[in-house]
């Protein structure tokens, strides 16, 4: 009896057994995104800069919709202010944060759509964006020269948290969701 017919099967049986690939990290983090579809979560400003006084003293609660394989939208409610969508879609060389803002009558707002798109590969849990040249145009016609300078980061830690945060000189504002505990 010949061993070969058993040696080819064991082969062929320990290559099914490898393991793939690992997915690209934007492709992971995006994964862990979709992963809350659905769920609300509430949040508190971490930060402790003067200008956050606005956000620190009101509710803050993150609601993950509009889920599909090529965008997330997440709307951030401060307190009764629901005007704020973060939406976070795939390109073809990574992930796309945009800022979403929208009058109470569902009209956009002038100083809306800005965000910016990965540079990095980033990793499963952090994406960032430094702000495009339509977020700093835009920044510059409406008066705020500061902010072409920013850079936005997402977290995801799956059963923990999940954090937003805009970074430039002499600015760091920081937001956390506790995901262990859905609303």
């Amino acid at each position: 009896m010949t061993l070969r017919p058993f040696a080819a099967a064991a082969a062929l049986l320990l290559a099914a057994c490898a393991t793939a690939p690992a997915p690209a990290p934007a492709d992971a983090f995006f994964g862990r995104l979709q992963a809350l579809c659905g769920k609300t979560f509430a949040g508190r400003v971490v930060t402790n800069d003067p200008l956050d006084a606005d956000f620190a003293g009101k509710p803050l609660v993150m609601r993950v919709t509009g889920c599909t394989d090529s965008e997330v939208r997440i709307p951030f409610a401060v307190g009764e202010d629901r005007s704020r969508t973060w939406v976070i879609t795939r390109t073809s060389d990574g992930l796309r944060l945009k800022h979403d803002h929208r009058h109470t009558d569902g009209t956009e707002d002038e100083l809306s759509q800005y965000g910016g798109d990965t540079a990095t590969s980033g990793s499963a849990a952090r994406q960032e964006f430094p702000a495009d040249a339509f977020s700093r145009t835009l920044f510059l016609a409406k008066g705020n020269p500061a902010s072409v300078t920013n850079v936005w980061a997402v977290e995801v830690h799956p059963g923990q948290t999940y954090a937003y945060e805009l970074r430039r000189e002499n600015r760091f504002f920081r937001v956390e969701f506790d995901l262990s505990k859905p609303l």
